[in-house]
């Protein structure tokens, strides 16, 4: 029987899934983390076959030793994960150091989460970057911004999703955040890159032990997670119904260039709106970052919707035997919408319940730790159009007063910006 340890089986509160079809595929499941086994959702205890509890996740000595008791338990080690893009240092870590060869290891870290050095990867994957610069003083950033023109996007190098990032637009802006950023992270590594002027498409797949994927999928984000983050909106994305070939293309010549094997990815690209001299025409791909783990949140359970199938399972499946035979069905599109507290909007939730009863898939309110990024209360549609669906978020996220109403408007004109060519012959 093959050893499993789950990192953080309990969150996001959907994981447990994971751990649920591998232990119904006969592996040994083991939870190491920071919450009481007694306030575990029933179905986690049910997919354990054990839970080891540590008073912080955040203290690598107590995780190392209650994987070296796992160990002692139930003999070597074969696979550490936590599908977590917060934990995947700590995980490669764990494997470098308990000779665990599954995974990433401590030494491959630098090409997964540094996004400068993402760029090199990307590149050999012939896929078009935008320019960067390794901020350093104000002299280097402006003679970066001379050459880029403004706005330009600062973030750390090595940071998860949106937090800490920041659109620069003037001089004073800059000098603000040089100043925020010698008082607060003196010690961080920031990352300056020219403003793509795109919405995010993604390449959501998951890869067996030779680096061939097995199920592909991808969404499309039209308003940044970094405007989302820094304005407090709305946050909305959806399961694109058919991937278009571009995105597909890049996302294996990506899956290659980085070497992935044996995971579930989330490889985020900007789809251009514009034409930029720098990177190419409206339309082209450009890379924005990889992620080596699923796409956040309920992200999974969206892809099973659009595909009518069992993301968990072929994943699991990959992890017992190297393949799957779970069928995909039925092709949809799969919104969602994270309403905002606070605001003004036109219909209430029940009447959104009523009108869109035979669509709804999930409702609930989001966790505090992921509300920043996607709102405070969710909800997850399927369509067969995508006309339908435009019609969904403008109900949705209908508001009453002029500001919002004027939010709405630029969020209708991003929608009408349609689907990629390449995509539009499938649906």
């Amino acid at each position: 029987m093959q050893n499993f340890i789950f990192i953080s089986p309990n969150f996001p509160t959907n994981y447990w899934q994971f751990c649920r079809e591998l232990k119904n595929n006969g592996l040994n499941v083991l939870g190491i983390g920071d919450q009481p086994y007694e306030e575990l959702k029933p179905e986690l205890k049910a997919s354990l076959n054990e839970y080891y509890k540590v008073n912080s996740l955040e203290n690598y000595d107590e995780v190392y030793r209650a994987v070296a008791f796992f160990t002692f338990k139930y003999g070597r080690i074969d696979w550490l994960e936590s599908n977590n893009e917060y934990w995947l240092e700590r995980d490669a870590a764990l494997r470098t150091d308990f000779h665990i060869t599954s995974g990433f290891q401590t030494s491959d870290m630098p090409r997964i989460k540094y996004k400068s050095k993402m760029k090199e990867y990307y590149q050999k994957a012939g896929i078009a970057t935008a320019r960067y610069h390794m901020v350093d003083d104000l002299a280097g950033c402006k003679a970066f911004v001379e050459q880029v023109g403004y706005p330009v996007v600062v973030k750390p190098d090595n940071g998860v999703g949106a937090s800490d990032t920041h659109r620069l637009s003037t001089d004073k802006e800059l000098e603000e955040f040089l100043a925020y950023k010698e008082k607060e992270h003196p010690d961080v590594a920031y990352i300056m890159e020219e403003f793509v002027r795109a919405e995010v498409n993604s390449y959501d797949a998951i890869i067996d032990a030779h680096g061939n994927p097995i199920f592909e999928a991808g969404n499309v984000s039209p308003v940044s997670i970094m405007d989302i983050v820094n304005n407090d909106d709305n946050s909305i994305y959806y399961i694109i119904k058919d991937l278009p070939e571009d995105t597909r293309a890049a996302g294996r010549a990506a899956v290659k260039s980085f070497g992935v094997k044996s995971r579930f990815v989330h490889f985020e690209f900007f789809r251009m709106t514009e034409d930029q001299a720098s990177m190419g025409k409206k339309g082209q791909l450009v890379a924005l970052e990889v992620n080596m783990r699923p796409c956040g949140g309920f992200t999974p359970d969206m892809i099973d919707f659009a595909r009518s199938t069992n993301v968990y399972k072929i994943w699991a499946d990959m992890i017992a035997f190297g393949g799957t035979d779970m069928p995909v069905g039925e092709h949809y599109y799969c919104a969602f919408v994270g309403r905002r507290d606070g605001k003004s909007f036109v219909y209430s939730h029940e009447q959104l319940m009523q009108k869109y009863q035979d669509n709804m898939r999930m409702v609930d309110r989001i966790p505090e730790a992921l509300s920043g990024a996607m709102g405070n209360q969710m909800y997850v549609a399927t369509f067969s159009t995508r006309d339908e669906m435009e019609k969904f978020y403008s109900d949705v996220l209908a508001v009453t007063d002029a500001t919002n109403a004027k939010v709405q408007s630029e969020l209708t004109k991003v929608l009408a910006l349609g689907e990629p060519e390449a995509a539009v012959a499938e649906k």
